[in-house]
């Protein structure tokens, strides 16, 4: 399904204009902090939405556990496309809850704010984000941009750092998701952070086969993967430093509507943030990706084990 196609169906029957947006948020796991939203209610049932990729897929999939545990009616639409549809579906009122994460939300909606923090980048998005949506309590699991090479590429250039990728403007070629050329953690930033310049930007999949096996094949000499992903390790590719913090903090964090945003979401979603850690997410992503689980499945099973569902 294309981009066209997808924004068709998400919005025929939205009656709000789609603005991406949000409006409030905490600083700890505690589940205090405030909201502007008031009077929500999630008895009639709670919409999640996730992007286009695994572990967002398997987020959403743990959201849903925890709140039907907790009596919340859940419906998910999994795999809906990037930031860029699924926060204004969200406003719209297609979905009312979505995985986000902190430093990559926070670059979207305030691409000059250097919060680079957990608790200040939670601060910094109660204030960047409009009215009608606001973020929950941020999780301990954290998820971050990177970008890798191979050790072979590694060697040949003397890479090791994102610094280093500039002593060969104009030469390598880096394949990413097609959003990543225009994002500031991606082919901006490390313009404009780092002077980087790349021959070629191949626009390809997040995190997926397409992106991995380009960098396999020697298509691509840079890929941006995310740290969760077991790949890297498995493969032996390097993740090169970012000395001048160009990647901010990525802890997950519950972006959901004012109108769904009662206790009783509020209450499970942190109990989640609160058990689920880094290495526990690595590892549902990998049961997907690597051992082709379904992402529904390895969800269940994750929160019946910890006794979330």
């Amino acid at each position: 399904m294309n981009r066209r196609t997808l924004l068709g169906g998400l919005f025929a029957a939205a009656s709000v204009p789609a603005l991406a947006a949000c409006s409030s948020g905490v600083t700890s796991l505690d589940g205090q902090g405030s909201s502007s939203g008031g009077g929500g209610s999630s008895k009639g049932g709670v919409t999640i939405g996730t992007a286009n990729f695994t572990e967002n897929q398997v987020l959403g999939y743990l959201y849903a556990a925890v709140l039907q545990q907790a009596g919340v009616k859940v419906k998910v639409r999994p795999n809906l496309g990037t930031r860029e549809i699924v926060i204004p579906a969200l406003k719209a009122g297609d979905i009312d809850l979505l995985p986000e994460y902190q430093g990559a939300l926070l670059n979207y909606l305030a691409p000059k704010d250097a919060s680079a923090e957990p608790g200040t980048m939670q601060n910094a998005l109660t204030l960047a984000l409009p009215g009608g949506l606001q973020v929950l309590p941020y999780g301990q699991a954290a998820d971050s941009d990177c970008f890798v090479v191979t050790r072979a590429t590694a060697r040949k250039y003397g890479l090791t750092s994102l610094a280093d990728l500039a002593k060969q403007n104009g030469e390598l070629v880096i394949g990413a998701a097609p959003e990543v050329k225009k994002r500031r953690v991606g082919a901006v930033g490390l313009k404009d952070v780092y002077g980087v310049e790349f021959k070629e930007f191949k626009s390809l999949d997040s995190d997926g086969p397409l992106v991995k096996g380009a960098l396999k094949k020697g298509d691509v000499d840079v890929a941006n993967l995310f740290t969760t992903d077991t790949d890297i390790a498995a493969n032996g590719w390097v993740v090169l430093t970012d000395p001048r913090n160009l990647i901010p903090s990525q802890h997950i964090v519950p972006l959901i509507a004012d109108r769904k945003a009662d206790d009783t979401v509020r209450k499970a979603l942190a109990r989640l943030g609160n058990v689920l850690t880094t290495e526990q997410l690595t590892q549902l992503n990998s049961q997907v990706d690597n051992d082709k689980k379904d992402p529904e499945d390895v969800a269940d099973a994750y929160a019946k084990q910890h006794g979330l569902a």
